[in-house]
Parts: structure tokens; sequence; C-alpha cells
């Protein structure tokens, strides 16, 4: 279930002057290629005025992507796939790019071009905050109110966090840990209950963490 590529966490933006034409790079995460395909009509949208709108986007990652590009009216081979060349060399996947040009006046050339497109893309490439796919467990235990604050310490402990506190007889604890880490909270969680008390998992799922 786990995947080794990063995503971006947060939608990016530069822009940048190349001989008088007006470069603005947006970057964001997209996790399906509909997601993918809607942000590029939002750019569009957003610049439908401009000369250019480059999309270029990698969903999936390692063994297994969708991978697509479109010079959008440059010069094939000029924009998109320089574009999409910055993605595959980033690490990332589940990524989508749109460089927006408005023509300035000056032909820039095919190695003008490449070169223009090509920092753009890793203006924000190299700008955007990284997470990883981590597998987790979303697990619920009912304790007895003298054990509330311990627990607490104890999913700190163990890289977790708690989702949710039920208040009843009991209280109902709701808590989400990455999947490495749950045996230990559970042995620890055991250990501190005398045996009596273990959490069931209710979910399994991804989520993505940022990276130092």
């Amino acid at each position: 279930m786990s995947n080794a590529y990063l995503v971006p966490l947060t939608e990016i933006r530069h822009e940048q002057m190349v001989v008088n034409s007006r470069f603005i790079a947006t970057l964001g995460p997209a996790f399906s290629i509909d997601e993918a395909r809607a942000f590029v009509g939002k750019i569009k949208k957003e610049f439908s005025d401009a000369t250019h709108n480059v999309p270029a986007y990698i969903i999936g990652g390692g063994n297994t992507v969708t991978e697509y590009f479109s010079d959008d009216g440059e010069p094939s081979g000029t924009s998109g796939k320089p574009a999409l060349t910055v993605l595959r060399g980033s690490g990332l996947g589940d990524v989508v790019l749109v460089v927006t040009r408005y023509f300035g006046g000056t032909l820039l050339g095919t190695g003008g071009l490449v070169k223009a497109y090509t920092e753009a893309a890793q203006s924000v490439v190299n700008a955007v905050e990284r997470g990883r796919r981590v597998p987790v467990h979303v697990v619920m235990a009912a304790i007895p109110y003298n054990l509330l604050e311990r627990l607490r310490l104890l999913t700190s402990k163990g890289h977790g966090k708690v989702l949710g506190e039920d208040y009843a007889g009991d209280i109902t604890m709701t808590l989400q840990f990455p999947v490495e880490h749950f045996d230990t909270f559970q042995n620890d969680l055991r250990e501190l209950s005398a045996g009596r008390i273990q959490a069931e998992i209710i979910e399994t799922k991804e989520e993505i963490v940022p990276i130092a």
C-alpha cells in the first residue's frame, strides 16, 4: 500500500520575466487524471488572455505512472516536454504543472523557449514543500478516565494523534498511528492497562505527511 515517491503538499506559483515575456509557473498536487485536468482548466480560466498555458502532469509514481504534456501552441518540443522532464527529475508524483506565458514581443527561438520553460518549471519544483505517503491505522480504544492523560502521552510517544474523544461511562478514544509504529503503541497500551485494553483497528489508509 505504501508508495515511495514524494508529493507536493500545496499549490505554489512563481513568476519571472524572460526577454519581455512573462512566465508564470503554477504547480500543485493531483491524485487522479480528473484532478489534474481540473487544475489545468482552472489555470487556463484564470489566465484566459495568456498567449500559452502549457500543462504537464505525472499521476502516480515509481513504476506506475500516467504522464501528459502539451505545447499549447508553442513550437513542438519547446515547452510541455521540458516541463515534464523537470517533473520527472523532481522525484515527485501526483503532481500537475501549468506554465503560463504572456508573449512580450521578442521571439526567444527554440533554445530560448526550452530554457525559459525549464527554468519556470524548476522554480516551483525546487520551492514546493514535499510530503510522503504513509500507511496509517485509525483505531479505537475504550479506557477509564484515570488513564486518559497517560494514553495521550503514549499516543504522542507512538507518533500518533488523537482524532476524537467520546465521554460516557468510559472514554472512547479514536486515534491514528503510522502502521510502522502501531504495534509498539499496542504493547505499551497492554502494559499500561495490565493487559485489559487493546486498540481495535477500524480503518487502514494512507496519509500524506510533511517531510523535514
